[in-house]
């Protein structure tokens, strides 16, 4: 393929710099604005293109020296060679122009970005590819656009050091492991008191030897307190205990009490346990709560919204598609002495239609979906006749396009939180209001 030099400009949505060249809009990953670099095009259409870095002809000053000897190469991060400031800067900008672009939403509801405290060290969750192959071990992400897993050199520079901690160990186990080439990937995460859990995924057919040789390993469980063997869709206990937990401070919502929240092996939690705090603040502020209201909160999993809201709200109701979230949340309610809340197993679409149906209508209505949105659940939120919407994203397309269809049911944008729970990458959490016009 032929090269070019592309001048980057900025940064642009998918974590690749945006620069023009012979008319055409090009996106080049590992770039920074302000860069000139000279480019290999991997693919070309009619009006853009796309490319890899081949060398810098000069480099942008907001260049920094990446922490890991390994990104630019390992997929697990876009940002490293860029300083946080200017991380921020270009996460904030992004934003704002998808917003105007796709649902025209004044910048001006945008509030500042909260910056995370620690932008390294911060996952307590992560998936860590495995391949195994002529005696080595390799431990780590895949190589962008590929399968190939690029080994962690060390400890991961995004990852928590409590997780690094147990790599060396659980190198050593998978080189011991029968039938290592069908571990094709593991799990690992913490809790904030530092027990570390793990899932071994294996494709083979030798479960329970492998089983039983996880079972023998557990002399390192002073690092790790559970193990777990995933094959096909069961999960199978090979020693510890079945959750991990995190603390919800008690001064941190006014009114608020300590909790204590779990979630089990296979169900969602947050990876950012302290941006995770900043999340539950922002949507406690903007639902407003004096201690009258009825909280619906949808996508609720393990009620890491709903069991804060609770102490401010009259009555909360949760649903969750995933039955072992649900019961997460139920163990949380009791575990924590919250009586004024209600948990459902349901599809939030088909709950929804359930309330609207029966009449049931709500002050404030939360919502968590997953990556793709809530655009069905858009086109029925308003027969809920809530003064007040809560739309927290974990992608801000998606958050677009639902808005957008709020906006036309007569629902007006009045705040955007954005939370950066992700430093070193292009990923972005926010909370968005949404009152009634």
């Amino acid at each position: 393929m032929r090269q070019v030099e592309v001048a980057i400009e900025k940064l642009a949505n998918g974590g690749a710099g945006f620069g023009r060249c012979d008319g055409k809009a090009f996106f080049v990953p590992f770039t920074a604005p302000g860069d000139v670099a000279r480019v290999r095009i991997t693919c070309e259409k009619r009006s853009y293109a796309e490319g890899e870095l081949i060398e810098l002809v000069s480099s942008s000053a907001l260049r920094v020296k990446p922490p890991c000897p390994v990104f630019g190469i390992c997929g697990g991060c876009n940002w490293q060679h860029m300083e946080y400031s200017s991380q921020i800067r270009e996460k904030t900008q992004i934003f704002a122009d998808l917003l105007w672009r796709a649902a025209r939403i004044s910048p001006e509801t945008l509030l500042p970005l909260l910056r995370a405290p620690d932008p390294y060290g911060y996952r307590s969750r992560v998936q860590l590819k495995v391949n195994c192959q002529g005696g080595k071990t390799r431990l780590g992400f895949y190589r962008p656009k590929s399968h190939q897993v690029v080994d962690i050199p060390g400890h991961c520079a995004i990852t928590h050091k409590s997780i690094n901690d147990t790599l060396e160990s659980l190198r050593l186990l998978l080189e011991g492991c029968p039938d290592p080439g069908n571990i094709n990937q593991i799990d690992i995460a913490r809790g904030d008191d530092e027990s570390i859990s793990v899932i071994v995924n294996y494709a083979g057919a030798s479960v329970a030897e492998v089983s039983e040789y996880l079972l023998q390993y557990r002399e390192i469980s002073d690092l790790i307190g559970s193990m777990f063997v995933r094959h096909k869709n069961s999960t199978t206990s090979i020693f510890g205990t079945e959750h991990l937990s995190y603390r919800i401070r008690g001064n941190m919502l006014p009114g608020g009490s300590e909790k204590t929240l779990f979630f089990s092996k296979d169900a969602f939690s947050q990876i950012n346990y302290q941006q995770n705090m900043q999340l539950i603040s922002v949507v406690s502020d903007f639902a407003a709560l004096t201690g009258k209201e009825k909280v619906l909160d949808l996508y609720c999993g393990n009620g890491n919204f709903s069991i804060p809201l609770a102490d401010r709200a009259a009555h909360v109701t949760g649903f969750e598609g995933y039955e072992p979230s649900i019961a997460d949340a139920r163990k949380n309610a009791e575990w924590n002495g919250v009586t004024n809340i209600s948990f459902h197993c349901s599809d939030s679409l088909a709950a929804v239609k359930k309330l609207a149906a029966a009449g049931e209508t709500f002050d404030v209505v939360v919502l968590d979906p997953p990556r793709n949105g809530a655009a069905e659940v858009m086109h029925h939120i308003q027969a809920l006749d809530a003064d007040r919407i809560i739309y927290v994203s974990c992608d801000p397309a998606t958050l677009a396009r639902d808005l957008d269809i709020l906006k036309k049911k007569s629902f007006q944008v009045i705040s955007i939180q954005g939370v950066d729970m992700f430093p070193q990458t292009y990923h972005l959490e926010s909370v968005t209001l949404l009152t009634k016009s």
